[in-house]
Formats: C-alpha cells, structure tokens, sequence
C-alpha cells in the first residue's frame, strides 16, 4: 500500500514550485490529477525544448505519476465540471497569480461550501502585505527571502544559488503542510486553507544568516573569513563565500587538475575535534600543540594561512583521493560533484535517487527520482502524461459522467478535442 493511497489530489499548478509538491504527492501514492488548460497545458511543456514535438524535460522531470485532464474553467461547462471535481478530491493545489481562482469564481469560501473536507493549498510570491499582489519568479525569491544578499564573495555582488530554493523549496514546504492538514482532518473532520509564501521558504532556509543577523550585535563573526583578513564588519549580514555556516571553519580548495577541470575542487572542514588529525594529514604536526594554532578560537585570525596550507596538500590529490584519506579520520571533506558525475552515479540510480524514465514521445531520459524514502511505501518514478491524456478517463472514473451526460460535457468544448 502506498502511503497516501485513496487520497485524490487537483493539481492546479504549473512551472516549478506547485508540480514540486504535487509530484511528492503522486509518489507517496496521491491520485494527482492535473489541470491543464486545452490545447495549450503547462506552459513548461513548451519551454526549452530539446526534442521537437515532445514535451520538454522541465515538464516531465516535475509531473511524473500524474494523470492529465484538459478543462477550460470559464466555460460553464467546464465550471460544473471543476464543481465536481472539487467534491470528489481531498487536496487542491494552486500556484496561480493572486485572485485567479477568485475571478474563476472558486474563492476559499465557495470551495469549502462545495467540499468542507478538502484541503486548499496555495503558493504565492509573498505573504499579506505591501507586496502581496506581486508576481515572484525563482531568483526575486532568492534576493526577497535574504539568500542572494548572503552569497557570494564580500568584494563581488551578490548571488543566486543554482539550487532551485525559491520553487522547488517552496513545493517541500507546502507538502508538509498538507499533509499536516490532512493529519488534522482526521481529527476535526474538516479541510483547511495551506500557505505558502515563497519569500517565506527562502528565508526559511537561510535562517542561519538570520542567525548571524543578531549575533552582530555582540561582535564580529569570527568564523568568517573577513574577521581574519581585519575587514570591518557592516550592519548587515555580509557575503562570506565559501566558508561554512556552521561555525565550523570550511572552504572550497583547488584538488589535482584544477587548470583544467572546473570542478576539481574539495570542501574542506577543520572541525576542532579532528584539528589533530587534520595537522597529520597535510604535514603539519606541529601545529597541534603550538601557540596560536593548537585552540580554535586562536585559529581564526590564521584561516587563509591555514587553508592556503591544507591547499597545498589537496592540489597534489584528486578530489576522490582526498575523501578517501580523510574520511577514515572523520575529516569532513566532499567533492565537488557536477551535474555530469551525478548523472553517472550508480549509487544514486542503485537508491533510487536517479532514474531512467521511458517517454513515447522523447524516448529514455534521466530524472530525479524521489528524494525521501518510506520503507513501507516505496515509490516507483511513472512518466509524465500527455495533454489531457487521461480526460476521459477522469470524467468517467472519478466523476461517474456515462452515456449522453458524457457526450454532453465533451461537446460541449469544456475538455478539449475528445481523446480515445
């Protein structure tokens, strides 16, 4: 049994953040049916192409395990039709522009008169307030929840991370949160409304530059590497590069064939419980009892020295020789994986992590499979669907329409051209 099996889920959502959350949904199991708009349907369908005439692989890389039904909302039709989905679902996920489903004439309040159970779940770009009504992409997530404003270099501007924290982060959230409310439903009987702000997700996730936020007020923040090199500190959170967020000194170092291979670099991390073994390793024994180098706190002004010297040693070693001399110590080390390495990982396809999905249109494609295992639900990656590919399928197993009633809602132009 799948863990959310029997749960029916409209999936109203498009591009990135809303299909993040409700493809989690269709993998643990949710019947997730998704809503496109006839004739055209998500518009990531349609963006990037790489294969002509299928769809793109930003669309089936975030809709696997769902079924598609095409549904024009303004025609009243297709109004009676959303009516009857909506009675029959448990969850309703959107990720349109605030007040769409309003002017669709399906606010919360009418939602929840038609079905008091279901659950409503809503991703917008920010919260109430002066920007509530304004549109947010993945990058003005980025730079409005404090994330850009904490990366990069202190000399350089700053940065979005190519990590997807803004969509992707915001879908991990709302999916805890209906399933949180689904929880409760089992308790009180009754759906409620789910929120998510993508502004709120970021900084959700950048919650330990809100820590060093306040921490200035005591003084500078010592574990970056600005206190070491005598830069003042600002009134705000400053760009700290590479060094870890941990308060554990970290930074990224050059390994063998750096000149010409972008991402023959290491993280490394001289955590103090392993500092002895980090002074073996590279070559310098002495530093583990000498003034200046042997406490932490004495550490921190000599952080370029120290990393310029563990340098020296990681550039005669491949980024994997070094993780498999310090991982035996408890050194905390990692390479720097591309995109090319982990397409290629047998250990991440042998998890399920990876996953090879087979497409009529494009053919095999890799893909990320889920990323949370549940060892009684295990999760097997389905394809995308095709446009409204499932249509008549939902009219009739989900909503019971037959025989003239059927002929009716398809003629009737609400569901797109009829499909066998």
């Amino acid at each position: 049994m799948k863990a959310l099996q029997g749960i029916k889920v409209l999936d109203f959502t498009h591009v990135q953040s809303g299909p993040t959350c409700t493809q989690l949904l269709a993998w643990f199991g949710a019947d997730v049916i998704k809503v496109e708009r006839p004739g055209v349907g998500d518009a990531t369908r349609k963006q990037l192409v790489d294969v002509p005439g299928a769809d793109s692989l930003y669309f089936t890389m975030l809709n696997h395990n769902k079924r598609s039904m095409e549904l024009n909302s303004k025609n009243e039709t297709g109004k009676e039709v959303l009516t009857r989905l909506i009675e029959e679902c448990d969850v309703l996920v959107e990720n349109f522009a605030p007040g769409a489903l309003d002017r669709m004439g399906f606010p919360w309040e009418r939602i929840q008169e038609i079905n008091p159970r279901i659950i409503m779940a809503s991703i917008k770009g920010f919260g109430p307030g002066k920007y509530e009504d304004c549109k947010v992409y993945e990058n003005v997530a980025q730079c409005a929840g404090g994330s850009a404003s904490t990366t990069g270099f202190l000399d350089g501007p700053p940065l979005v991370t190519g990590a997807q924290i803004g969509d992707s982060g915001t879908g991990l959230h709302l999916c805890l949160g209906i399933v949180t409310a689904l929880f409760q439903r089992e308790t009180t009987g009754r759906g409620q409304k789910v929120t998510c702000a993508m502004q709120d997700g970021v900084l959700n996730l950048s919650r330990v530059k809100l820590r060093d936020q306040q921490r200035l007020d005591a003084g500078p923040l010592k574990e970056y590497s600005q206190f070491g090199e005598g830069v003042p500190f600002g009134e705000a959170t400053p760009r700290a590069g590479n060094d870890s967020g941990g308060g554990q000194p970290g930074r990224i170092l050059k390994c063998k064939g750096w000149e010409q291979d972008p991402n023959a670099y290491t993280y490394f991390i001289i955590q103090a419980a392993v500092w002895e073994k980090v002074c073996d390793v590279i070559g310098k024994p002495e530093w583990k009892t000498q003034d200046g180098y042997a406490k932490p706190n004495e550490r921190l002004d000599k952080l370029n020295e120290i990393f310029g010297t563990i340098e020296q040693w990681t550039m005669t070693k491949s980024k994997f020789e070094v993780m498999d001399i310090c991982n035996p110590h408890d050194i905390p080390v990692g390479p720097i994986l591309s995109m090319k390495e982990i397409a290629e990982d047998e250990g991440l396809f042998a998890t399920g992590t990876m996953v090879k999905v087979d497409h009529p249109e494009r053919g095999e494609y890799l893909s990320v499979g889920c990323p949370i295992k549940l060892s009684d639900s295990p999760v097997e990656v389905e394809r995308s669907p095709l446009l409204g590919e499932h249509t008549n399928e939902i009219l009739q197993e989900v909503l019971g329409y037959s025989g003239d009633d059927l002929g009716r809602v398809i003629s009737s132009g609400a569901v797109g051209e009829a499909k066998t």
